[in-house]
């Protein structure tokens, strides 16, 4: 066992380290980002994308630079202090290069749109009100009254509501599809603005949900559903990647 750290004659070691890691949930986590950045780079240097020296060296410096480590041997002491070595720290500058270029491609913004007009109706959002009732017939005198004055929504979540659906007034706000359990969200996609829809029993009954629906609003590549499409592209050619490698836990014991 490889000693990390030592407390008087305890010594703290990597079998302890990686316990530690298992125990409070943080190991698969880890685990998983490190086999997504490998997979990253096998794919990068196996389509053949090449990195200048110089840009290894920017990244190198720009690295150095964050940490104040302005000095070579302010460098070399910080590597020393962490028992990396140089060649290890230069592999490790490299590699999240591959990464971020690998990415960029996967990523650019042909590929967005593509994908974006592909299945744009999966980027459709709805504004929507809910009311919370713990009894059906409630609901249903709720829905009446609503039907004939939808105006009084917000004021009547905040008077009858349960929950925290009382608060600002019933308001949900914007929510994209995936948001809602199917059966609702099916719904209130297919709905107009301003149209009442339920009661909707919980699976158990013990509570119904009215929704209004405020606003529609049809997909847009704007900035925030951009992100959300590099990060389906991401996951998805991910995904195609772990296909093509055999992958496997290997125990420590």
């Amino acid at each position: 066992m490889t000693a990390i750290v030592r407390i008087d004659n305890e010594v703290i070691g990597t079998d302890d380290f990686i316990r530690t890691l298992k125990l409070s949930g943080q190991f698969e986590g880890l685990i998983e980002q490190l086999v997504r950045d490998k997979l990253t780079v096998l794919a990068a240097k196996k389509s053949g994308l090449q990195l200048a020296p110089e840009d290894i060296q920017q990244r190198a410096d720009q690295f150095r630079r964050t940490l104040g480590l302005h000095r070579a041997a302010d460098m070399n002491h910080y590597l020393d202090t962490l028992g990396v070595s140089l060649d290890e720290f230069e592999d490790f500058v490299t590699d999240g290069l591959y990464q971020e270029k690998m990415m960029a491609q996967v990523c650019n913004d042909q590929a967005v749109e593509h994908y974006f007009k592909l299945n744009s109706p999966r980027f459709d959002s709805v504004e929507v009100s809910h009311i919370v009732l713990d009894t059906e017939g409630k609901a249903k005198e709720m829905m009446s009254a609503l039907q004939d004055d939808p105006d009084s929504f917000a004021e009547m979540a905040r008077e009858h509501s349960i929950g925290d659906a009382r608060e600002r007034g019933g308001v949900i706000g914007k929510v994209p599809r995936g948001a809602l359990k199917t059966d609702i969200e099916a719904r209130v996609f297919n709905a107009a603005a301003g149209e009442l829809l339920g009661p909707f029993p919980a699976p158990d009954r013990s509570f119904y949900e009215i929704f209004a629906v405020n606003a529609k609003y049809p997909a847009a590549l704007d900035e925030e559903t951009a992100i959300e499409v590099r990060r389906l592209l991401r996951e998805q050619w991910l995904g195609a990647r772990a296909q093509e490698h055999i992958i496997e836990a290997v125990s420590s014991r």
